[in-house]
């Protein structure tokens, strides 16, 4: 039985989930080469771990279920909230604040798009393989 679709999942990356989610938001549903190019030009912490789990799933998807590179977009993307590390930082008289540090799990499916036709996809597969194309303005 096949699966039409792949997944990946980061579990405890140290980004908050929310600024992790306003990375997640502006690539839901976009295909996975459009979605790496629009992550190469935002300058955020929560970038480079967004990049690494699409990029983990697409190739799960290529590798493991045998679907073509070229169709595959971001179907669901999240950014959860994952456990949470205390501290306390010691302050004046003797007393204490609280410090919480939030971890984010990030979880991505990646699907290919429907109505492809069966000569473009052997058009496709005889190509040499092309890396995801990061276009900088």
């Amino acid at each position: 039985m096949k699966q039409d679709f792949a997944k990946a999942i980061a579990y405890n990356v140290k980004v908050t989930p929310r600024k992790a989610k306003l990375v997640v938001d502006l690539v839901k549903g976009k295909s996975v080469n459009e979605a790496l190019a629009i992550l190469a030009n935002v300058n955020r912490k929560a970038v480079s771990d967004v990049v690494k789990v699409i990029k983990s799933a697409a190739a799960n998807a290529v590798k493991n279920h045998q679907m073509t590179e070229a169709f595959l977009y971001v179907a669901e993307l999240a950014a959860n909230e994952g456990k949470r590390d205390k501290r306390f930082m010691p302050r004046g008289k003797g007393s204490a604040s609280k410090i919480i540090k939030r971890k984010t799990h990030l979880f991505c499916v990646v699907k290919e798009r429907a109505g492809r036709s069966e000569e473009h996809t052997s058009e496709l597969q005889s190509r040499p393989h092309i890396s995801y194309a990061v276009f900088c303005l």
